[in-house]
């Protein structure tokens, strides 16, 4: 089944005229993967395109409600993660076990968190890894030269603020800048 997705994903990408970059050798077996930026329905098409481009599943969290026969089986094939936000466990602390329960596990967050145009980006990426104890892996969906890139990996650190500010320095390196407001997150620091 990974080699026919894998064919049919270098299919999508060459009729699309889009290019996968290999994965670096930094990629692990666990990782938080970001990626940016959202601008369509699209870019979530290409990115779990380029997951099985390069025979990997990569997983995004979805609401538990959804996860009802026969939605659910096809949520979870897709590789969907069943969350309830309104956990005591919360969010982070339910991502940090998932992590912990598998051997390879490669979660895709968009910190943008909507297509539409927002103030500063959703950090629950970062609280996620740091509580899991994985690396971010930076991606971008380079539109203008339609290619898929690696940008690097990220350990954070213990100050959300600068390690932000680290990563929207290697976003804005490759041409894209991310919207982040610095005032909030001195306010979380």
């Amino acid at each position: 089944m990974k080699t026919l997705m894998n064919l049919v994903g270098r299919l999508f990408y060459w009729v699309t005229g889009w290019h996968f970059e290999p994965l670096p050798s930094y990629v692990g077996k666990k990782h938080v993967i970001i990626g940016f930026p959202h601008t369509g329905n699209m870019d979530t098409v290409r990115a779990f395109t380029g997951f099985r481009i390069a025979r990997l599943t990569g997983h995004v969290m979805i609401k538990k409600k959804w996860f009802f026969w026969p939605m659910g089986w096809f949520l979870t094939l897709i590789g969907g993660i069943p969350v309830d936000r309104k956990a005591a466990t919360g969010l982070v602390s339910q991502m940090a076990d998932v992590f912990a329960r598998r051997d390879s596990f490669y979660l895709a967050i968009v910190p943008e968190g909507t297509r539409s145009k927002v103030h500063t980006i959703k950090t629950g990426f970062w609280h996620i890894a740091r509580a899991a104890d994985v690396s971010i892996i930076c991606w971008y969906l380079d539109n203008a030269n339609k290619v898929t890139r690696w940008l690097g990996e990220f350990t954070p650190g213990d100050n959300i603020k600068e390690d932000l500010l680290a990563i929207h320095s290697l976003y804005a390196e490759a041409g894209y800048s991310f919207p982040l407001d610095v005032e909030t997150l001195e306010a979380r620091s």
